[in-house]
C-alpha cells in the first residue's frame, strides 16, 4: 500500500479531547500529546480543548505543544489564556503554510463556534455540533452561509458532529458535500457510535481514513480520533503529485 507521502496526500485528523480527562477520570494533556504524535496527521482539529467555564483557560497548554510536538496551534483564540474558539482549535504540522485561519459563530441553546485553516489549495474547517438535531441543522445552515464568503476552494469540514444516526441529521451538507465516517469513534472505551466525522466538497478524494484505536486512545479521550488522506481530483489525476 502506498504511503500518504507516495501519494502526495495531506493528513486530516479530528480529536475530541474531553478536557483531556481520560476514561480513567485523570486529566493528562500529555497523554492526549502522545497520541497525537502517533497519527502522523499535517492537519488536526481539536473539540475540548479549552475549559467550558470563565475565560475558558486551555485543557491542552500551548506551551506543551511547542516542546512536544512538530505541531503549532494557529491563532484562532480570542481569549489570552485558551487555546481555541469555543474550545475548538486547529494544529498545523510546521513547514505546513496557513494563508489565512477563520472564526464562524454558530446559532444554538448553547454557545458553539467553529474554526477553519486556508492552506494552499484547500480549506478545513473544525467542528463540534450541538446536541440537538435542530441546532446541528442550524449550525451546519450557518457554516455554509459563511463559507460563501470566502474563495471557492475545495473544502473539509471535519470533527464531532455529534449525530447519531448513520443516514439522518446532516442534510444540509449533502447536496455539496460527501459525507463518510471513518469508524466508530464513541465512547472511546466501547466504541458504538460514528460521531466523528469527515466532509468533503467536490474536487476532493479521500485514499484512506480510520480510526485510532490503541491502549493509549482508549485511556485519553472518550472519544478515539479519526484520520483521513485527502488528496485533489487533479492530483490523483497526475498520479499522485504533492499536495499544492
Amino acid at each position: 500500500m502506498m504511503t500518504k507521502k507516495e501519494m502526495g496526500a495531506l493528513r486530516l485528523a479530528s480529536y475530541n479531547l474531553r478536557k483531556c480527562r481520560g476514561t480513567d477520570g485523570l486529566r493528562a494533556p500529555g497523554r492526549i500529546l502522545d497520541v497525537i504524535n502517533t497519527m502522523d496527521a499535517d492537519v488536526v482539529a481539536l473539540q475540548e480543548a479549552d475549559m467550558r467555564l470563565g475565560a475558558r483557560p486551555a485543557a491542552l497548554p500551548a506551551r506543551m505543544i511547542d516542546t512536544h510536538t512538530d505541531f503549532i496551534a494557529l491563532p484562532l483564540n480570542t481569549s489570552p489564556v485558551s487555546l481555541g474558539w469555543h474550545g475548538n482549535a486547529i494544529l498545523l504540522r510546521k513547514g505546513t503554510v496557513a494563508e489565512a485561519t477563520h472564526r464562524l459563530t454558530l446559532p444554538g441553546l448553547e454557545p458553539r463556534g467553529a474554526v477553519a485553516v486556508d492552506v494552499p489549495g484547500l480549506r478545513i474547517v473544525g467542528v463540534h455540533l450541538g446536541l440537538l438535531r435542530s441546532s446541528r441543522q442550524k449550525q451546519l445552515h450557518a457554516i455554509l452561509d459563511q463559507l460563501h464568503a470566502f474563495d471557492n476552494r475545495p473544502t473539509v469540514i471535519l470533527g464531532d458532529f455529534n449525530e447519531w444516526s448513520a443516514h439522518r441529521g446532516l442534510d444540509p451538507l449533502r447536496a455539496t458535500f460527501d459525507i463518510l465516517a471513518p469508524g466508530r469513534s464513541f465512547h472511546a472505551a466501547r466504541p458504538m457510535a460514528a460521531l466523528d466525522r469527515i466532509a468533503l466538497t467536490e474536487g476532493l478524494e479521500m485514499r484512506d481514513a480510520g480510526v485510532m484505536e490503541t491502549v493509549l486512545s482508549r485511556r485519553a479521550s472518550d472519544h478515539l480520533p479519526i484520520w483521513a488522506d485527502v488528496v485533489t481530483r487533479d492530483q490523483a489525476l497526475r498520479g499522485g503529485q504533492t499536495f499544492p
